[in-house]
């Protein structure tokens, strides 16, 4: 079979990626990024709070956590719910004896259902960074606009009202956007996304509405794909988070301020045998000098002062 004369011309086939929502850049050559106090690692912990529905479809695919039998299934749902009453306060306990600041990426809909456990987020000072409406309320390719931007309003409308704060960072549930998401985030405020994990450090997204910044939010240290995807033991999980903080602190060195981001799902952390190994990976990179404890509104503020 002969191949079309055409088949090998690619317009975007260039140094880069193959859209124009961003430059290619590599990190090692950049400015160095300078954090306050002259920090060598900003530390930024992401506890997810969400909300699995019983009557979940898992359409167009099934998120990560999203329950797995027949309708009602109970046992997959009271197991993620288990976070929400019991694994996000051991967390919190770990984090206050450690005087590390969170940001909490939220469902609005456990925002209007766990209105207390809200207000333990926001009276700790952690940052409430929106995580769409719930579990089931996906963002795809081919998703009508209209409902993709009904879906974002209500959500960062929700968490605005409720948790009294502004409320500039967003992380798709799933991580999953359509080729619209950006564009209708920056309509609604949002300053910065979760969802793409390319890089190490913040970088501008361009959109219709002006620029966003994507920032670096943790997928490979991430308790639920280390513990139960991978099927790695919790000795693992604290060895590798251990390893990732001594690479970007012996980076910094050389390079400037890194971020250190930790992705915790309190279902799966917050289990009793569980918690003790988040604690020791904590200590220990509190246990350095020059960590700086940040949310990730203040880690991408003082990134743009610094370049």
């Amino acid at each position: 079979m002969t191949l079309p004369e055409d088949y090998l011309r690619y317009p975007n086939r260039r140094h880069g990626m193959d859209h124009d929502r961003y430059e290619w850049s590599n990190l090692f050559r950049r400015n160095p990024v300078s954090w306050p106090g002259g920090a060598k690692v900003a530390l930024w912990v992401c506890p997810a709070l969400e909300w699995f529905p019983l009557d979940m479809q898992n359409k167009p695919f099934r998120p990560p956590g999203g329950l797995e039998r027949p309708y009602p299934d109970y046992r997959y749902y009271t197991h993620r719910d288990y976070g929400n009453r019991v694994g996000i306060f051991r967390i919190m306990k770990v984090l206050d004896k450690l005087g590390i600041k969170a940001s909490a990426t939220v469902n609005s809909a456990v925002a209007e259902r766990y209105p207390f456990l809200l207000r333990e987020v926001t009276r700790r000072g952690w940052e409430v960074i929106a995580h769409g409406v719930d579990m089931a309320h996906l963002h795809y390719g081919g998703m009508p606009e209209a409902e993709e931007a009904a879906q974002i309003a209500q959500a960062v409308t929700t968490l605005r009202e409720l948790s009294g704060q502004p409320v500039t960072g967003w992380l798709s549930p799933g991580k999953s956007e359509s080729h619209a998401t950006l564009d209708l985030l920056a309509a609604e405020g949002i300053e910065y996304v979760c969802d793409w994990i390319n890089d190490d450090m913040p970088y501008p997204l361009k959109t219709g509405q002006g620029s966003l910044y994507s920032m670096p939010h943790s997928h490979e240290i991430d308790d639920r794909l280390i513990l139960l995807q991978y099927h790695h033991s919790e000795r693992d999980f604290t060895e590798q988070v251990k390893d990732q903080f001594d690479t970007l602190y012996k980076e910094a060195d050389k390079y400037g301020g890194r971020i250190l981001s930790i992705t915790l799902h309190p279902w799966v952390i917050g289990q009793p045998y569980r918690i003790k190994p988040l604690e020791e990976a904590l200590s220990y990179i509190m246990g350095h000098k020059d960590v700086w404890c940040a949310t990730g509104s203040e880690i991408l503020a003082a990134f743009k002062a610094s370049q």
